[in-house]
């Protein structure tokens, strides 16, 4: 026997839809708010969004990273001299395909990522101590489903 639909389902649907929304426009939100910062000042988004997947993946062929973050060659070669020049990585040529290179981060770059990592965390920890006992009870609360749908998801979406 079919299951019967309600008539509240399609209105369920629409309301998840809408959360669904509402909670990645906060998402969203907040990663522009916390992005700025004085140890990242003198770099885009996307070269420390390089710098940090360096930082994380450790050494890896420029093709690799151009998919990792979703970038063309040429954008990426800008974006990884900018970086090499300011000394935060470091390419290398691969000793088994000298047409390949690798890039990684040097000790500075750690040392920045860092940096920018401890500003964004200071900087939401202000505002998150601001917030009533009971709104902070309720965001704790949330982590465990909120790491976990982030570790659901793919890294890059096709």
């Amino acid at each position: 026997m079919p299951a019967q639909r309600t008539t509240a389902e399609p209105e369920l649907q629409a309301s998840a839809a809408e959360s669904t929304a509402r909670l990645r426009a906060a998402i969203g939100k907040l990663s522009r708010r916390l992005r700025p910062t004085v140890a990242g000042s003198g770099l885009t988004p996307s070269e420390i969004s390089v710098l940090f997947s360096l930082v994380r993946s450790g050494p890896v062929r420029l093709s690799e990273l151009a998919q990792l973050e979703g970038l063309n060659p040429t954008m990426l070669s800008r974006i990884t001299a900018r970086l090499s020049d300011a000394g935060l990585i470091r390419r290398s040529a691969d000793p088994g395909d000298r047409r390949s290179a690798f890039v990684a981060a040097t000790a500075a770059g750690r040392r920045l990522r860092e940096r920018i990592h401890r500003e964004r965390t200071q900087a939401l920890s202000e505002h998150v101590d601001a917030l009533e006992e009971h709104e902070r009870e309720a965001l704790w609360a949330a982590l465990p489903v909120l790491e976990d749908l982030a570790e659901r998801l793919p890294a890059r979406r096709p």
